[in-house]
């Protein structure tokens, strides 16, 4: 099966860490969107387009992160974001959080995201507009 994955990096920046100089956890969340921000970038599936085309939001419903090992003040981590295909209406992603070399696995995680429109009305089947980039994606 095909895989949609992105790769970028970043640097912990001294705003994230607490006095341990380790990331706060909640900040893992704010890594996950930054890869997502790149996967949407890379691969043409833009939240911002989705709702000024379509009028449909994409909203968080689910999250889970396991942490194995920290990253601290000014290293240079590596998201991978891979999205997990699904008959259902909604987009999973998966994460996997590296040091800047890939010799450590710092963090894993899911995201989970549907789709209602701007009454907040859950979309049960599949948007359209999903359906064609998925297609075009070679995805169905």
């Amino acid at each position: 099966m095909k895989e949609l994955i992105n790769t970028t990096t970043f640097r912990v920046r001294f705003s994230e860490v607490d006095s341990l100089r380790i990331v706060w956890h909640g900040n893992y969340l704010k890594y996950f969107e930054d890869g997502r921000d790149a996967w949407e970038a890379q691969y043409g599936l833009n939240s911002l387009e989705v709702y000024e085309k379509y009028g449909l939001l994409a909203p968080l419903v689910k999250t889970n992160i396991e942490f194995k090992y920290p990253l601290r003040y000014n290293e240079t981590g590596l998201i991978e974001t891979t999205f997990i295909n699904s008959p259902a209406a909604k987009v999973i992603f998966r994460y996997k959080i590296f040091n800047a070399d890939r010799t450590q696995l710092k963090v894993t995680g899911e995201t989970v995201q549907v789709f209602m429109d701007t009454e907040n009305i859950l979309q049960l089947n599949t948007p359209p507009f999903f359906e064609e980039w998925k297609r075009k994606m070679k995805l169905l």
